[in-house]
């Protein structure tokens, strides 16, 4: 097993970045469903992955700053702690969502605090993380007007009282904090009576106890078992073997909402079910969407006669301005939650007089990046004044694909499309401006990547409290894409119209055939850089020389289980023969398949297949 840091260095934060991201995307669902306190609705998941994408995004962009500089003549020396922890806790800060994700903001900017500070020695040990963790949940304590036991707070503070008793590096220190919050997560039921009526447990704190979770896999290689109990049952510890090394962060363009944004009321939500490698076709599951807001982890109280609006916004402001604010608002509503400093704060209120306290930011400096959401069911405008808005169309397809060329075949296909070149996976924000843009009432959204799925259900999320009904279909590879793009029929019922795509992606065999950058280990043997591989549903199956020849296998493999038609989807630096090869190949060797070829453009891999 590769070695993992056992100091707080910028590579462990940009690791933990990562694995946090990754872990919150595939519990968000999970979270969002036990969200109760205050207000069920739904999105304290959602709201915590996009504040963590923010962050991630942020750290990648000072890797990427550093990497460019080396590109220039310069010695590739890396980012500072300070750099990557102050990244860190600024993007959480403006890309924050919702009561818990700006909590979360607040503490992850009390450990940059800690991390980043200037002295003779660095926080870069388990002590260094023992501080961090304390001032971290201090803070964000200070930072909720009206603190609540049985909330992410009260998580985060065991969080930190377990670390202060562990002694040893940062992994023994990341451990002891997370069982700490574990086991603070399994009380919270008997803190707060509205977890223990619902039977869950606090959603926010589920959250924290995932981000701990990655932070002990960051510095320990191990993970703790999946899910976390209700009643706090023993975990179980389980080891990475036969991985090289542990997953990179990927890099990803954040994207901050910057107007107001406002709920449309229920509307109806189709959620097909993921499909498997094999041609499985899945039911359609049709539900309602929750509604966009705040998430409970504040101050006020469940109760069904609360505040009307959730107003969040950035402000610029003097910290004695900021402490009149706080007043202020503290006195117009419940939930006040203000984190950040040094000039740049994000603010989060319920209130009935959204106006009000959007004035008293102005008066307390600038606030910007407005966003203003309505709990009830109601049409909310943000003024009396504004130009009818244009027509939806009933339906649009919104798919995100490698290379222009695929651009180009969806765009005619009528989909709109999101371009993600390689090394740049789009950002969910990106992908909600994309569902936007095809202004339709209901959408299907296709990702193409195995990879994306996670950022393409936050995005579908945030486009569900925008009143969009939206369909999120797994597909894992551009191929799969347009297989379900083939049977697309806007005229039929929604549901049955994603049922049908669905199927189709899912009957899609899915290959790739790449390059290897550099040595790795595979599930068929060690590659070396420069060898070409071989891909079958998302696993090495091949190792070869020569890509013609590579393709061929790959293709005899697939076709091995039968097959009627074969897409193939060239990039740029494919050679320009191997598409004739293959072609004649499956000519001669396989009766009645047909054969369709498409040029991807710079998609990264050199050949896409896929068989029906």
């Amino acid at each position: 097993m590769a070695q993992v840091p056992q100091t707080f260095d910028a590579l462990a934060v940009r690791t933990w970045c990562g694995l946090a991201l990754r872990a919150l995307g595939r519990a968000r669902e999970e979270i969002d469903a036990i969200n109760v306190y205050p207000v069920a609705d739904g999105d304290t998941g959602t709201n915590l992955y996009l504040t963590v994408e923010s962050a991630a995004a942020a750290v990648e962009a000072v890797f990427a700053a550093h990497e460019v500089g080396a590109a220039d003549g310069g010695a590739f020396a890396g980012p500072s702690l300070a750099d990557a922890a102050r990244a860190m806790a600024h993007g959480a800060l403006i890309g924050a969502r919702g009561n818990s994700g700006t909590i979360l903001a607040q503490l992850l900017r009390g450990m940059a605090q800690v991390l980043a500070a200037d002295g003779e020695s660095a926080h870069t040990d388990g002590q260094g993380l023992r501080l961090a963790l304390r001032h971290a949940a201090d803070s964000a304590r200070q930072a909720v007007a009206h603190p609540v036991e049985g909330t992410v707070l009260s998580v985060a503070s065991a969080a930190a009282d377990a670390a202060d008793g562990a002694e040893g590096d940062c992994g023994t220190v990341a451990r002891a904090a997370y069982e700490g919050a574990r086991a603070a997560l399994a009380a919270t039921p008997g803190q707060l009576a509205v977890l223990k009526r619902a039977g869950v447990v606090d959603a926010g704190g589920r959250g924290l106890v995932v981000v701990l979770a990655a932070l002990v896999e960051t510095f320990t290689g191990e993970t703790p078992g999946s899910g976390v109990p209700l009643a706090g049952a023993p975990r179980t510890w389980v080891s990475h073997t036969g991985v090289s090394q542990l997953p990179e962060a990927h890099a990803r363009v954040g994207h901050v909402v910057g107007h107001v944004e406002y709920d449309t009321g229920d509307h109806a939500r189709v959620e097909p079910a993921d499909q498997g490698a094999e041609a499985h076709v899945p039911h359609a599951r049709v539900g309602h969407a929750e509604q966009d807001g705040q998430d409970g982890q504040g101050a006020c109280a469940a109760d069904e006669g609360g505040p009307a609006f959730e107003v969040i916004y950035l402000l610029e402001a003097e910290d004695t301005a900021v402490a009149q604010l706080r007043e202020r608002l503290d006195a117009l509503g419940n939930s006040l939650v203000v984190v950040g400093g040094d000039g740049l704060w994000n603010v989060h209120v319920h209130v009935d007089d959204a106006g009000a306290a959007v004035e008293a930011g102005v008066e307390a400096g600038r606030p910007y990046r407005i966003r203003i959401t309505h709990f009830g069911a109601g049409d909310v405008h943000t003024t009396g004044a504004e130009r009818p808005p244009r027509e939806r169309a009933q339906r649009a397809v919104v798919a995100v694909v490698p290379g222009e060329g695929l651009a180009g075949l969806y765009a005619e296909a009528g989909a709109t499309t999101v371009l993600a070149r390689p090394g740049e996976p789009p950002a969910s924000g990106e992908l909600v401006e994309a569902v936007r843009r095809a202004h339709a009432r209901e959408v299907v959204l296709l990702p193409n990547d195995a990879e994306l799925r996670d950022t393409a259900a936050a995005a579908a999320e945030q486009a569900r409290g925008e009143g969009i009904r939206v369909a999120l279909i797994p597909t894992r590879s551009a191929v799969q894409g347009i297989a379900a793009l083939a049977v697309h029929e806007p005229e039929r019922r929604f549901d049955e119209d994603v049922v049908a795509m669905t199927s189709a992606a899912g009957a899609t065999r899915y290959a790739e055939v790449a390059v290897a950058e550099h040595q790795s280990w595979t599930t068929v043997g060690i590659c070396q850089a420069g060898d070409v591989l071989g891909l079958v549903d998302g696993d090495v199956a091949v190792i070869g020389s020569d890509v013609t020849a590579t393709a061929e296998t790959v293709l005899d493999r697939m076709l091995a289980a039968g097959g009627e038609l074969v897409t193939l989807v060239l990039g740029d630096e494919a050679p320009d023969s191997v598409a004739d090869h293959i072609e004649a190949r499956v000519r001669e060797s396989y009766l009645a398949v047909d054969t369709v070829v498409y040029r991807g453009g710079r998609q990264g891999a050199l050949l896409l297949i896929g068989v029906e």
